[in-house]
C-alpha cells in the first residue's frame, strides 16, 4: 500500500475536488465529513483499476494547513513531492510535504519540508 501526504495552505475544497477529478479515473465518493471528528473528511477515487482512499484533516498543522492523504496500491505519483507539484499547479496555494528522510528519533525541530509556492521549491524548517 502506497500512501502520499501533502499539506495544503488555506485549502479550497472546490479546487481540491477539481484536482482529484483531473488525476483519478473517477471520483467515486466525494469528500464528505466523517464521523464525529470536526474537520475530518473522507472520499474514494479510482485510479488504474484500483481504489484510492482519500482523507483530509482540516487544520492539521496549525490553523492554515490541511493534510491530504491518498492511499492506494497505485497512484498517479511516486513521491510526496511529485504529488505536491501536481497539487500546486491546480490549487494555486502553498503546498508542503515531507522530504522523506526523517526517521523516528530524529529531532523534529531540525526536520526539513518541501515548500512549493510562488517563490519556487525550497527545503524549509516548518516554523
Amino acid at each position: 500500500m502506497q500512501d502520499l501526504e501533502i499539506y495544503v495552505r488555506d485549502l479550497d475544497p472546490a479546487r481540491l475536488t477539481a484536482w482529484l477529478e483531473a488525476n483519478f479515473d473517477q471520483l467515486l465518493v466525494p469528500l464528505t465529513p466523517f464521523g464525529n471528528k470536526p474537520g475530518l473528511y473522507k472520499g474514494e477515487g479510482r485510479y488504474d483499476d484500483g481504489l484510492v482512499r482519500i482523507t483530509v484533516y482540516a487544520e492539521a498543522f496549525g490553523k492554515r494547513f490541511s493534510s491530504v492523504v491518498l492511499e492506494s496500491e497505485n497512484l498517479p505519483w511516486n513521491t510526496d513531492l511529485d504529488c505536491a507539484r501536481s497539487a500546486w499547479r491546480v490549487l494555486e496555494t502553498e503546498i508542503r510535504c515531507s522530504q522523506g528522510e526523517w526517521q523516528e528519533g530524529d529531532p523534529v525541530e531540525e526536520e526539513k519540508w518541501w515548500r512549493l509556492d510562488g517563490r519556487g521549491e525550497n527545503l524549509v524548517v516548518w516554523n
